[in-house]
């Protein structure tokens, strides 16, 4: 293995061509383990961290935070053998050290008139110029776009990235991202941010998956281990409701900060990353699925007398629960008396899906996201709450996995906890349906032919027409009625 090894960005996701760097968690010369998350990335489905594949010493980071990256281009490297002593000239992870020519050859191209990359004549990846097999390079300097935001590249002397191919006269190599200047104490800044929870959180994979089979939330846990990390220790003891909570600043809980507005009074918000797919998914789904919404109000009245039971009893009394469990086990079931509505259009034919992967959509702080649970068909009511519970709080987080947001099949969305009635959603690309959760009301109802006040709510559901006729989507979306209007008679009648 060399001394020095390059770390490129991985694929992070189906179809996933590049990814944004949020923030690095680690500086040039700092030491790392093997699996110790160094960088957080986010791409068009989810912000991520991705872990050390090697221990060691950062060597060198190329990229910048804010640079947009794309898939297997290189990010940093990693000199996995500090304690050897000094590098030996050309010991660079295999990569050649560029001269002084090559390195005085690198300049900001213009931006206007820049040659697209990978075009004849145009820069190529490396800072290389891309040329005819034979013909030989492009006489005069190799030229690289300025980064977004009109940040100007340096080179570090010791951190080229791209191997240059043999030429008769060194090429210009691609250059590293200047190194953020260290901050005064860097373990303990660390292990503060750790704290409030409005920082990356420090903590080995393994005790990720031990916190979320356990349902921790391991932003708001005060870690014991090297730099404030968190430990299997620490998630055990929040388990077991023993943990020191460290009290959450109130942006983290408002999840909201005041806008900033330029000498214009205008505040510029780029559009990337989930919200710029969203965006487009959007787009693609309304102008080619044709949308039918329907609406029916129901009496719910006996459905949250039933949570207040479920709450009640023993085996209950830890479990999350809201109207949207008793919603989310009424679409399983009306799906199952009508399985047309759980399918696809693929142009020629239409794919009937016998798993059902329920979306809920949840609104983040990087926009409205669509995880879902996978075959929740099969699910109890009490595993189908903790799959609920599980995704809400990754989604709230920014963490969740973008496998975890593909595949869905039917999707519910929750417009109720914003005081809303009900709404028109929009279908999710590849579903056949979405039913919107209006806000449940008081509100006066004739019940058993006297005026009552009644706990009520309406349901919007729009389906693709192409599939779902009005006859279908009415007795789909009048079953989902019936079991909010009486849950536990329908549990005895359907199932």
């Amino acid at each position: 293995m060399p001394r020095i090894e390059q770390f490129n960005l991985p694929d992070l996701g189906e179809g996933l061509t590049e990814g944004e760097i949020l923030k690095w968690l680690v500086s040039v010369g700092d030491t790392i383990e093997l699996n110790q998350p160094i960088v957080e990335v986010e791409t068009a489905k989810a912000a991520v961290e991705i872990p050390a594949k090697w221990g060691g010493v950062v060597h060198a980071i190329f990229e910048a935070e804010g640079a947009v990256v794309e898939v297997g281009a290189p990010i940093i490297q990693i000199d996995t053998q500090p304690g050897a002593g000094p590098l030996a000239p050309g010991d660079n992870g295999g990569l050649p050290v560029p001269s002084a020519e090559a390195l005085a050859a690198v300049e900001i191209a213009p931006a206007e008139g820049a040659v697209e990359p990978g075009l004849i004549g145009g820069p190529a990846p490396g800072g290389r110029t891309a040329v005819l097999v034979g013909y030989g390079p492009k006489t005069g300097a190799a030229k690289r776009r300025p980064r977004k935001g009109g940040a100007v590249e340096t080179v570090a002397a010791a951190a080229p990235v791209q191997p240059a191919p043999v030429q008769p006269a060194p090429a210009p190599v691609r250059q590293p991202a200047p190194a953020p200047a260290p901050a005064p104490a860097p373990q303990v800044q660390r292990a503060a941010t750790a704290l409030v929870g409005g920082g990356p959180v420090l903590a080995k994979p393994p005790v990720r998956k031990l916190a979320r089979d356990l349902g921790v939330d391991l932003s708001v846990l005060a870690g014991s281990g090297p730099l404030g990390s968190i430990t299997r220790e620490d998630v055990q003891r929040a388990s077991a409701g023993v943990a020191t909570v460290a009290e959450p600043t109130v942006a983290a809980v408002t999840g909201s900060s005041a806008p900033v507005f330029g000498p214009d009074r205008e505040q510029r918000i780029p559009v990337k990353g989930v919200r710029k797919l969203t965006a487009a998914n959007m787009v693609a789904s309304a102008f080619t699925a044709p949308h039918v919404t329907e609406f029916l109000t129901v009496d719910v009245t006996r459905t949250m007398k039933a949570i207040d039971r479920l709450r009640a009893l023993p085996e209950w009394r830890e479990v999350r629960i809201s109207p949207l469990l008793l919603v989310a086990k009424a679409v399983l079931l009306a799906v199952g008396r009508h399985p047309l509505v759980n399918s696809t259009w693929a142009g020629d034919e239409i794919v009937v899906k016998e798993y059902v992967n329920l979306g809920i959509a949840a609104a983040t702080e990087r926009g409205l996201i669509v995880p879902n649970i996978k075959d929740a068909g099969r699910l109890s009511l009490r595993e189908l709450a903790d799959a609920m519970t599980a995704l809400v709080q990754t989604a709230k987080t920014g963490r969740t996995a973008p496998a975890d947001m593909s595949g869905g099949t039917f999707t519910i969305t929750n417009v109720g906890v914003f005081g809303v009635d009900t709404g028109t959603p929009i279908l999710p690309p590849g579903e056949s349906a979405i039913l919107a959760l209006g806000t449940i009301r008081d509100t006066p109802w004739v019940h058993k032919g006297k005026i009552k006040v009644r706990q009520v709510t309406t349901l919007g559901l729009s389906f693709d027409h192409r599939i779902i006729d009005g006859e279908l989507g009415s007795k789909f979306l009048r079953d989902i009625g019936a079991f909010l209007a009486d849950p536990e008679a329908a549990l005895l009648a359907w199932t």
